[in-house]
């Protein structure tokens, strides 16, 4: 992957204008910045990373995780619908950098004997329903102008096709129940919002406390700081003809 190329303040050089709508496009820092961002997850690793690559851009961030004012918990749909509201209209951009994969009770499982029910539940809920909770209360609130984006951080391990090694069933089969989300909330949305967004974005390996237990030798591990900054690029770079598809942090299409 060729280097990226940085301005002063430490966004990729055209990345924060191409992700400006249209009618933004060409305003400095100092005039009124909205829409505004609405990064979810705002406390982990990769959303805080995002939130922070956004600031330091000049853009102004709404950070919404449970324990943020006011608070959005994806099991609690009316927390969501009250930040929805507090976030307000004409978004250009949503990012959900939510993801469950393991806690202190549950492990990605390795055969089916380790399938739980209460497992498969919580990573639905966490990883699809919480998802798909959003979409119901944010996609609303995108802007009309070109290039408003609502991402939302998938897996590749959620790829059907892509599925050689087997095992993580819950993890796996919830990922591929957002990306299907994903894509159909994309169809609808553009039928109000041509020029609107809706994707789900592969981060890849990250040094966080869902995969950096699981990194292995040889794969890319980035920090969160490198894994905001290449999916930052790929979200300034998305046209409409990409909405509702599967992208990994280097652009390329993801096969479901």
């Amino acid at each position: 992957m060729r280097p990226r190329s940085f301005g002063p303040s430490g966004w990729p050089r055209n990345a924060c204008i191409a992700a400006l709508p249209g009618n933004m496009r060409g305003m400095s820092h100092s005039s009124p910045a909205r829409p505004a961002c609405v990064v979810i997850g705002a406390s982990g690793g990769i959303g805080a990373a995002l939130a922070t690559a956004l600031e330091a851009s000049g853009r102004p961030v709404l950070r919404l995780g449970r324990t943020t004012a006011p608070p959005l918990d994806l099991l609690d749909e009316a927390s969501i619908a009250a930040a929805a509201e507090h976030a307000g209209h004409d978004l250009s951009l949503v990012i959900d950098a939510t993801g469950f994969l393991h806690n202190a009770q549950f492990q990605p499982e390795k055969n089916l004997r380790q399938l739980d029910p209460a497992h498969l539940a919580l990573s639905f809920a966490l990883n699809a329903t919480g998802p798909a909770l959003l979409m119901k209360h944010f996609l609303p609130r995108l802007s009309r102008a070109p290039a408003a984006v609502f991402a939302t951080l998938s897996a590749r391990v959620g790829s059907i096709s892509d599925n050689h090694l087997g095992g993580w069933y819950a993890y796996r089969a919830a990922k591929a129940a957002l990306n299907q989300l994903v894509r159909t909330a994309a169809i609808e949305i553009a039928r109000t919002r041509p020029h609107a967004v809706c994707v789900a974005l592969h981060p890849g390996t990250v040094d966080t406390g869902l995969s950096g237990p699981f990194a292995k030798t040889g794969l890319d591990v980035q920090t969160p700081a490198e894994a905001a900054a290449r999916l930052l690029d790929v979200i300034a770079a998305l046209t409409p003809a990409q909405t509702g598809l599967l992208l990994d942090y280097q652009g390329q299409t993801i096969p479901f």
